[in-house]
C-alpha cells in the first residue's frame, strides 16, 4: 500500500512547481521588467512633430525684364513663346547680318534663300542680277558698329523684331557707313527657331 504522506508531499511539490511556472510566465520573476508598450508614431506624440528634411521644390526660371522702346512688343512675344530671349535674338541678328551681307556680296543665292522672306529675296536677287551685268563691285562687311533692337510686335501669331544696324562696308577702294533697320519675323508656334529677314529700310 502506498504511503498517504508521501502522496501528499508529491502533490504539494507538483503544485508548487506549477505555481512557480505561472509566476515566471506572468512577468513577476527574474528581472521583474514590466511589459513595454510600443512607442507611438511621430504624429501621435504630444508636442511639436519631429522635424523632417525639406522636400526640394522645383524653381521656375526668372521672368526677364524688358526695357527700351520695344519693351511692350518683346513682352508680348515672350508671353507667346517663353523660350524667347532678347539677348540671344540680338546675338543671332548680328550673325545673320554678317551672313546675309556676305552672301549678297558674293552673289550666293543658295545661302541667301533660306534666310530671306520671299519679297526680300526677289528684290535682292534682282539686285545681284543687275550687278552681274555691270562693272559694279560688291561692298563687303568690314565691321558692325552698332546693333540694337528698335521695335517689336506680335500680330496673329507672327513675331516681328526690328534691329537698327550701323556698319562699315568697303569695296577695296571706298568705305561707306550703312545705316539700316532690318525686320525679322517668325511664327511663334512653329518648331523652327529660325527668323527670316522680312524687310529692310534705310535708317535716318
Amino acid at each position: 500500500m502506498s504511503n498517504p504522506v508521501i502522496e501528499v508531499l508529491i502533490l504539494a511539490a507538483v503544485a508548487l512547481f506549477v505555481l512557480w511556472r505561472l509566476y515566471v510566465a506572468l512577468g513577476r520573476g527574474g528581472d521583474e521588467r514590466p511589459m513595454q508598450r510600443p512607442a507611438p508614431a511621430p504624429e501621435q506624440r504630444g508636442g511639436a512633430p519631429e522635424a523632417q528634411a525639406p522636400v526640394p521644390r522645383r524653381t521656375e526660371p526668372e521672368r526677364p525684364i524688358f526695357t527700351g522702346p520695344a519693351a511692350g512688343g518683346l513682352e508680348e512675344i515672350y508671353n507667346a513663346d517663353s523660350s524667347f530671349s532678347a539677348e540671344e535674338f540680338l546675338r543671332g541678328a548680328k550673325a545673320a547680318y554678317t551672313m546675309i551681307v556676305g552672301a549678297y556680296a558674293r552673289g550666293d543665292r543658295a545661302a541667301l534663300r533660306p534666310l530671306l522672306d520671299d519679297d526680300v529675296y526677289e528684290a535682292w536677287d534682282a539686285a545681284i542680277k543687275a550687278r552681274e551685268t555691270s562693272s559694279d563691285r560688291a561692298f563687303e562687311l568690314l565691321r558692325i558698329k552698332r546693333a540694337e533692337i528698335d521695335r517689336a510686335d506680335l500680330d496673329v501669331g507672327i513675331a516681328r523684331v526690328s534691329v537698327r544696324y550701323e556698319a562699315d562696308l568697303g569695296d577695296g577702294e571706298v568705305t561707306r557707313t550703312a545705316k539700316e533697320i532690318w525686320t525679322f519675323k517668325r511664327e511663334v508656334a512653329s518648331p523652327d527657331p529660325n527668323w527670316l529677314l522680312d524687310d529692310v529700310d534705310v535708317a535716318a
